[in-house]
């Protein structure tokens, strides 16, 4: 008897105390700036920023452990991606001599993937205020593909589900500021290659090898609006903090 009060006792405490923690829902969109490195046959290709809105999505649970500290995870769609723009014979074809039809002429090569990442955070600031620094980890599944040429105003695409053109999976480091009004700001860098170093076939019509790829990062800055119930409440004048925060 003593025993199953004992554990009453124990769940009721645990009980309580997890309710002093917050725990709900905030979401967004993104809109992403990018650029990377990239390197082939040991010389840097030439990389253009590349701006994207569609399509992102963020879902974030979070949990607050104080009115200044906290966690979040959940999920995110992005598009995410890079552009080399350089003359053919260094865009990363094999075999192109001085006697392809295509030699020294300037191309566009863009590249973009549909990814869906799972992040874990750490949040630091007064969420009361809805403004707080966060950091952390996240690891991207690359599930879309797609690539396309502009070579002498003509565009030639590729589009595959799950191939293997890029890296399945791919780890990334991330900082960013959350502001009162809900804007976000956000740095993310990636961890690993976006291009596949296994591969090898044809991009185009052309050999290619990814091998020869000795870097390919991409990095990202991220303008966002993120919304919670809270804030909502706060636009809105109501100021009923609890269901505000309710899941």
């Amino acid at each position: 008897m003593k025993f199953l009060l004992s554990a009453i006792l124990f769940v009721t405490a645990i009980s309580l105390k997890a309710q002093e923690k917050r725990i709900y829902h905030s979401s967004g969109a993104e809109t992403i700036f990018s650029g990377a490195d990239v390197r082939y046959d040991l010389h840097s290709v030439n990389t253009k920023l590349r701006f994207t809105m569609f399509l992102h999505s963020q879902h974030h649970v979070n949990l607050d452990l104080t009115s200044n500290i906290g966690f979040y995870t959940g999920f995110g769609l992005r598009n995410i991606g890079l552009i080399n723009e350089d003359l053919y014979q260094h865009i990363g074809f094999l075999n192109i001599d001085r006697n392809h039809p295509d030699y020294n002429k300037n191309v566009k090569i863009k590249r973009r993937s549909y990814s869906l990442g799972f992040p874990i955070a750490l949040k630091l600031g007064s969420f009361k205020d809805h403004f707080f620094l966060y950091g952390g980890y996240e690891y991207e599944w690359m599930f879309h593909y797609k690539q396309k040429l502009f070579i002498d105003g003509e565009k030639h695409k590729l589009r595959e589900w799950t191939g293997d053109r890029v890296n399945s999976w791919i780890p990334s480091v991330f900082a960013g500021i959350q502001f009162p009004a809900g804007f976000n700001l956000k740095f993310k860098y990636y961890l690993d290659d976006f291009l596949n170093p296994d591969f090898r076939g044809t991009d185009f019509g052309e050999a290619v090898d990814y091998s020869r790829f000795d870097r390919s990062r991409i990095w990202y800055i991220a303008v966002s609006f993120m919304v919670n119930r809270n804030l909502v409440k706060k636009w809105t004048g109501n100021n009923d903090r609890e269901s505000a925060m309710a899941l």
